[in-house]
């Protein structure tokens, strides 16, 4: 169950929101917006032919509502130095991160970011409330961690297991250290359906040379680090090209190439669909 919510805004610094607890002057009432976003079904029509053809989906954006209680003392505050503080975390269109706690050790602390979208505080109620709207643009919950699996290629068929935990596809950075020259190498992944899929490398290396892949959606790249500089060598990675997402159950991978193993590493982050 979610028992705190923190904020962080831009300059990073955090306010705690905790439920049911008014000692701040906030009391934590009620977050909305938790459960899976809805679904963008785009499909197509053909005459003479009954119902419709499935083309592609999407999910769309995040509203996060988050109702707080305005507590003041009478003292040292007031409804209006709470609505103030307020104002400073959450003015309209301003970024914020907010991290989620559950007391339950079995379900992952998350975070999320998104900018507000609106901040209500009535003047004039029996009861003072501030509802909060937060429009969060990536609608995934993300740990606040990432996960690291280190591996070398092989010459075989021997395969890297990869137990995602997630419920919905994250990319991966997958950075490769040759110890020697050689001049191609082939990622596969198995699903957890058990398709195989491949992304192939064509590319000169050297020993000392640091080829990093990203494959997350917005930032995907593919940069090779040589004597201390980067540069794109996408090109070294032929059409049709297969950027690797890591299906909720167990993936497998394989770093083929001739020869000796070479040490790679995989880091993702677990990515969720609601809470």
């Amino acid at each position: 169950m979610l028992f705190k919510i923190d904020v962080t805004n831009s300059a990073g610094a955090t306010y705690t929101f905790q439920l049911d607890d008014p000692s701040s002057g906030f009391e934590l009432r009620e977050v909305q917006g938790l459960d899976p976003v809805k679904a963008t079904i785009v499909t197509t029509s053909f005459a003479q032919l009954d119902g419709t053809q499935y083309q592609s989906s999407k999910r769309e954006a995040r509203d996060i509502l988050i109702r707080l209680g305005l507590e003041p003392d009478f003292v040292g505050t007031s409804v209006k130095d709470l609505r103030k503080i307020l104002y400073n975390w959450f003015m309209p269109k301003t970024f914020v991160s907010i991290t989620l706690y559950d007391d339950d050790e079995e379900e992952p602390t998350v975070y999320i970011t998104g900018r507000v979208e609106s901040n209500q505080a009535p003047l004039f109620q029996q009861f003072p409330e501030a509802n909060l709207s937060i429009m969060c643009f990536d609608s995934d919950f993300k740990d606040l961690g990432s996960v690291s699996i280190s591996g070398n290629s092989v010459s075989d068929t021997t395969e890297t297991l990869v137990e995602y935990t997630g419920t919905v596809e994250t990319g991966i950075v997958f950075t490769f250290s040759p110890d020697r020259d050689i001049s191609e190498f082939t990622l596969y992944h198995r699903t957890p359906d058990g398709t195989t899929k491949q992304s192939n490398f064509a590319v000169e290396l050297h020993a000392g040379d640091v080829v990093t892949l990203s494959t997350s959606p917005g930032s995907k790249s593919v940069i090779l680090t040589r004597s201390g500089s980067d540069t794109s060598i996408l090109y070294g990675m032929p059409a049709p090209r297969y950027w690797i997402a890591l299906a909720p159950g167990d993936n497998y991978i394989r770093v083929f190439a001739e020869g000796d193993g070479i040490p790679f590493e995989i880091a993702y982050t677990n990515r969720y669909g609601g809470l």
